[in-house]
């Protein structure tokens, strides 16, 4: 494939331009499908939404509801004053124009036990699902309120006003990492080659792919529903694997130029070797990314076939067009050299000095090496045993510094589960009938008399559609453990009780608690699976392409260690609080629930794409003669640059990540970064080389009952040394098991 582009320059890099330009045009003609509610959350919240969905009752009003609450003294509700003030919240929101049936608290009774506040419930105008973004006129009227009466409070919360402050954070958040991505890799590539037309083209084949692909994932989307954090995972993933493969193949052809070939021979080589370490990476990476597709989780799918989409372009781009460039390029490729940069690695065959002393003591004692870094590995992986997943709060995520999320705790401390009620969707062929009235009236009631409501339970009957709808405000409130264990007792003891008991009904119990706890389960249920699939399928590829049942085992132990100490990070940091200054998370106390999965399927991809690399370069100098301890230092020394300038790379776009407003992405920016420099300096500087010296020639191992296994090896032998190698080379030698 690099020969053929090589010799087909123009043709490679025209066809790949208008890859990318056909599939950018293709995929916005076809536009981009995203996920419904009902596909985001499997369980009976997706039931609930779907019964809602097919009776056309989820395009109802966006509710929003004002607090007005005596902050202390003796005013009450009753009072004329705070009478006055509700009358201004009432006159403020309908001068907006922008909402509808508006209710008085006076005249519906939402009014506090205490008789110190109320609530002034109103819906949006238009279509809820555009109602985020014209809710700002409404929290401006309010606020105008608020500002004009201090010994009140008066405070909005609803769902287009969160909706809008949640997506607005996701949103900024999400962007200003994207935003600082390129340019932090441009930077240290920029330092790693010193040239600018050599830092560049990482960074134009990453975005070119990631470009192509999104065209291909809209029209894909038309199957599989897509969603703007499949996107955003999307991006991050294409930058870490473009940058890699580019690098690995830049650097290999720079470096057997400097070794003396011709510019033909260099590409050549570079495409049998880098490349090749390019196709198993990439296959590797696009196994571990299809584990996402077993959750059974929309978003989970989505991201799994993104990423395996743009790893696939990506990888096809480095193997085609990249050599085409590197061609056309030739000594130009040097062009922008950055005057105070020093050319790297030139003179030392492509090794690196700081890596090679590492590496001198590491295998002058194997031993105290693989005890001191797989001890302390397994230390950092120790707390991940305690390690809680929880779905964050709206005060965890956000914190409790933004009006809506204190709107949010003060209308629960006054109602009690009434921001944030459990939603019982009742269908039926006949809602009207005695029958099912009573089951109905008979839930409201057990409801609160088994404690897991403290009431009023609200009806809506929606008899043309079949439906009924409980509005159940949950004990707990805003204390997820509490509320989740009162949607419990609504699901396991009052439901089968009352409207269990009619044949014919159905009444899944939904609303953001259920949302919570259902994706939870979801995502405990899926672990293993995914685990499973992913390990499975890594170490049969591992096992074909290095044809050793040793690499195969210790690629997936060293992954495994890798993985282990980011969840004791993530657990140490997150969980009990060590450091967490540092990042802005005081007081999370859990791990959002969807990320140790997450992090799972994009570590063990990131790592087998490094992992895949640097043993390629050791099986390659194995094969040309060296000795397994020679191999082994030729191997690392040559790749430790690349693998540090990629990983360097990673770690500042997902330390960005950990500077960003949001918990969950604080979190997964800290485990991912945490992750892929222990991967790229313990286990790939210090582990891998112990435990490869200290196993010696049983590297090579393979197992006469497995010779059937195809061979996916490719003959490194074949590669030409370099000339001014050519007469104190060793001649080739075989190890046992390794190769044809």
């Amino acid at each position: 494939m690099g020969g053929w582009s090589a010799r087909h320059r123009w043709t490679a890099v025209g066809s790949w331009l208008l890859f990318v330009v056909l599939a950018l045009v293709i995929g916005s003609m076809a536009g981009r499908v995203d996920l419904t509610d009902r596909e985001e959350v499997p369980g009976e919240f997706g039931q609930a939404v779907a019964i809602l969905d097919d009776a056309g009752l989820n395009d109802e009003p966006a509710g929003e509801m004002v607090l007005v609450q005596a902050a202390g003294g003796s005013l009450q509700a009753t009072d004329p004053a705070f009478r006055a003030v509700v009358g201004e919240v009432v006159a403020a929101v309908e001068g907006t124009g922008q909402v509808a049936s508006v209710q008085s608290p006076y005249d519906v009774g939402a009014i506090s036990e205490d008789g110190r506040s109320v609530l002034v419930r109103f819906d949006m105008r238009g279509d809820p699902q555009t109602a985020p973004d014209r809710v700002e006129p409404v929290v401006e009227a309010v606020s105008g309120v608020q500002d004009k009466h201090k010994d009140l409070k008066v405070e909005q919360f609803g769902a287009a006003s969160s909706e809008k402050v949640f997506n607005d954070a996701f949103g900024s958040d999400f962007q200003r990492a994207e935003y600082s991505a390129l340019p932090v890799a441009l930077g240290i590539l920029l330092i790693a080659f010193g040239a600018l037309v050599a830092a560049l083209l990482p960074v134009l084949l990453a975005m070119t792919a990631f470009l192509a692909t999104t065209g291909l994932v809209a029209v894909v989307s038309h199957a599989v529903h897509m969603s703007d954090t499949a996107n955003s995972v999307m991006l991050l993933v294409g930058l870490a694997v473009g940058v890699d493969y580019c690098l690995f193949y830049l650097r290999r052809e720079r470096e057997e130029r400097e070794a003396g070939h011709d510019a033909q021979t260099a590409l050549r080589i570079a495409a049998a070797t880098s490349g090749r370490a390019v196709l198993v990476s990439g296959v590797t990476v696009i196994v571990a990314m299809a584990g996402m597709l077993f959750t059974g989780i929309g978003d989970f799918k989505a991201m799994g076939l993104a990423t395996m989409m743009v790893v696939a372009v990506a990888m096809f781009g480095s193997v085609t067009v990249l050599p085409a460039l590197l061609s056309l390029l030739g000594e130009r490729v040097e062009k922008g050299r950055i005057p105070f940069l020093r050319r790297r690695g030139k003179g030392t065959g492509g090794e690196s000095r700081v890596w090679r002393a590492i590496l001198g003591a590491v295998l002058r004692r194997p031993v105290v090496a693989a005890a001191v870094a797989g001890g302390a590995l397994v230390a950092l992986a120790v707390p991940a045993v305690g390690l809680n997943t929880a779905n964050l709060t709206l005060s965890q995520e956000l914190g409790d510094g933004l009006p809506v999320v204190r709107a949010y705790e003060d209308i629960n401390k006054a109602f009690p589960g009434g921001p944030d009620p459990a939603q019982v969707v009742v269908k039926a062929s006949d809602i009207t009938s005695p029958e099912v009235r009573q089951a109905i009236d008979a839930f409201s009631r057990a409801a609160v008399a088994e404690g897991a409501s403290p009431g009023p339970v609200e009806t809506d009957l929606h008899e043309k559609e079949g439906v009924a709808v409980l509005k159940v405000p949950l004990t707990g409130g805003t204390d997820e453990e509490k509320a989740e264990a009162s949607l419990k007792v609504l699901r396991d003891e009052v439901r089968p009780g009352t409207l269990g008991g009619v044949a014919g009904l159905t009444a899944p119990i939904g609303g953001s608690t259920a949302a919570s706890m259902d994706f939870t389960d979801k995502i405990g249920d899926a672990v293993p699976p995914v685990f499973a699939f992913v390990v499975a399928f890594a170490f049969l590829l591992m096992l074909l392409s290095f044809r050793s049942l040793t690499i195969a085992v210790t690629s997936i132990v060293l992954n495994l260690l890798s993985v282990g100490a980011a969840y004791g990070i993530l657990t140490i940091v997150f969980q009990h609080g060590w450091g967490a200054g540092l990042v802005g998370a005081e007081g999370v106390g859990a791990i959002v629930a969807w990320l140790p999965l997450f992090l799972f399927v994009i570590l063990f991809g990131l790592s087998m794409d490094y992992h895949v690399f640097v043993v390629s370069r050791i099986r390659e100098a194995r094969m040309r003669g060296l000795t397994t301890q020679g191999a082994i230092r030729h191997g690392i020394t040559t790749t430790a640059g690349v693998v540090t300038s990629a990983a360097v790379i990673m770690v500042a776009v997902f330390a960005i990540f950990g500077t960003l407003s949001m918990q969950s992405m604080k979190q997964m920016g800290v485990g991912l970064a945490a992750a892929v420099l222990i991967d790229a300096t313990v286990i790939r500087g210090v582990l891998l080389p112990a435990v490869m010296s200290l196993l010696g020639e049983r590297n090579w191992y393979l197992p006469k009952w497995l010779g059937w296994l195809p061979d996916m090896t490719h003959d490194e032998a074949a590669v030409a040394p370099a000339p001014v190698r050519q007469a104190t080379a060793p001649a080739p030698v075989e190890p046992s098991g390794v190769g044809r």
